[in-house]
């Protein structure tokens, strides 16, 4: 395992070490200390390596993430896995605002809570919180799967598109255009292949589906409120 002190060695110089692996690196794990709640870190990676960083990050950790898996051992602040393409983040404390905004691949797992708009603008990316999700969570969600064991705030899945939405708790309200869906035989086996991907251990069957209701796809004078 490579060691990588961060008050030491500096944030340009720690990416620039992670982001030079390539796909065929001997150097597939790394372990990076004194963190300190800085920003961007392990951004832009697109390699199949290992990343464990030992403490709470700052904003867009493992941001434009490709083929890496990313864990963080404590929480992780606002935009954590922007533009995720790939790959896996897994935070082992609580994420901040917009975790995993325009994700179009990858999981990202949270094993404590996650704040507002959780997934927002997501094109693909699987999120799955093991707590509770804040408000205007999944807005505009495009396509991908949030899955949330405990509750969701305000506004759940406002403006959204294709994605699709799993709660086990309560959800505070639904946003524009996203309404409760049958489950279906099929959403039980991806809920549950999604669940076993994460590591957490819940019953698929306890879930609610949401959606949207497909009537904001095109304008209509009638509808014109909702927008």
């Amino acid at each position: 395992m490579q060691t990588i002190d961060l008050s030491k060695v500096g944030l340009r110089e720690t990416n620039k070490m992670l982001q030079d692996q390539s796909a065929d690196t001997n150097q597939t794990s790394w372990e990076i200390v004194n963190p300190r709640g800085s920003h961007a870190i392990a951004c832009g990676l697109d390699a199949p390596i290992e990343v464990t960083i030992k403490g709470s990050t700052g904003y867009y950790c493992a941001g434009m993430n490709q083929q890496a898996t990313v864990n963080i051992h404590g929480s992780a602040g606002p935009g954590t896995g922007e533009n995720i393409m790939s790959g896996k983040i897994v935070i082992e404390g609580d994420a901040s605002q917009y975790l995993g905004a325009t994700g179009q691949g990858g999981l990202i797992v949270v094993k404590g809570n996650a704040s507002s708009r959780c997934g927002i603008s997501m094109k693909g990316v699987n999120i799955v919180v093991q707590g509770n999700i804040g408000h205007m969570s999944a807005f505009m969600g495009q396509s991908g799967n949030l899955v949330v064991c405990g509750d969701a705030g305000d506004a759940l899945g406002d403006s959204c598109y294709e994605a699709r939405f799993f709660v086990r708790g309560k959800v505070k309200s639904l946003g524009a255009d996203c309404i409760k869906k049958e489950m279906r035989e099929e959403h039980i086996t991806l809920l549950r292949n999604l669940l076993d991907e994460a590591g957490i251990d819940a019953d698929p069957n306890e879930f609610s589906r949401y959606g949207s209701a497909r009537q904001l796809y095109n304008f209509h004078v009638d509808n014109a409120g909702a927008y």
